[in-house]
């Protein structure tokens, strides 16, 4: 299970990570963007942090509304509409819910894909954040099918995130200002997919700190 309180926990460890990341994010993407990534996502989880206080007596659902909505007006480039949309539609899978099933979850992650997935045009292969939260989405699926609990399912999810964040390395990016670059883009890890894993990581050390599952 995963309760409306581990979820601001969550939110507000991703926040610290994002500023603590920040310069290495921008770095990546100075290699293959607009070498703002970490700027600007900093720039909207700080917005996201300060907002937190205030959403303690919200649902899930709420709670993660409220920072699609935050990160949509406050973050520019790609990273707004596509983290924006990832939270909005993580937020329609869980409506009214305090807390989560694994099952639950599981909607939350797929949703939030087939999102980023449909705002973003990326498929697996582009060099884009797809590549990360597509095989953790899969690998936290297969485990659920497996009856595992949630820290375990996370647990696997988080590894084959790491390892397509790892895969984008020495592909050519197909989407972004990286694939104006062309074979320019191989050997760097796509920044918004570091991101992305970063994101999940956080909410299994949530999980791992309280031992709720």
């Amino acid at each position: 299970m995963l309760s409306q309180t581990q979820i601001l926990q969550w939110l507000q460890a991703y926040a610290t990570e994002i500023e603590q990341n920040k310069a290495y994010l921008t770095e990546l993407d100075a290699a293959i963007g607009d070498a703002d990534h970490g700027i600007n996502m900093d720039r909207g989880f700080k917005k996201v942090s300060a907002q937190l206080p205030t959403l303690t007596d919200k649902d899930i659902a709420s709670i993660l509304k409220a920072v699609s909505m935050t990160l949509i007006s406050c973050i520019g480039g790609a990273s707004g509409p596509l983290y924006g949309t990832w939270f909005l539609r993580a937020s329609t899978a869980v409506v009214g819910k305090q807390e989560l099933t694994e099952q639950d979850i599981l909607g939350l992650l797929q949703a939030g894909l087939d999102g980023v997935r449909q705002r973003g045009k990326a498929q697996l292969g582009d060099k884009t954040m797809i590549d990360v939260l597509s095989p953790a989405v899969a690998a936290f699926r297969q485990a659920v099918e497996e009856n595992k609990g949630t820290l375990e399912a996370m647990q696997e999810a988080v590894a084959a995130a790491q390892n397509g964040l790892q895969e984008t390395i020495p592909m050519q990016a197909k989407k972004g200002r990286a694939s104006y670059l062309g074979e320019r883009s191989i050997g760097h890890p796509d920044p918004g997919g570091t991101s992305a894993y970063l994101m999940l990581k956080n909410l299994l050390a949530v999980l791992e700190s309280s031992r709720e599952f």
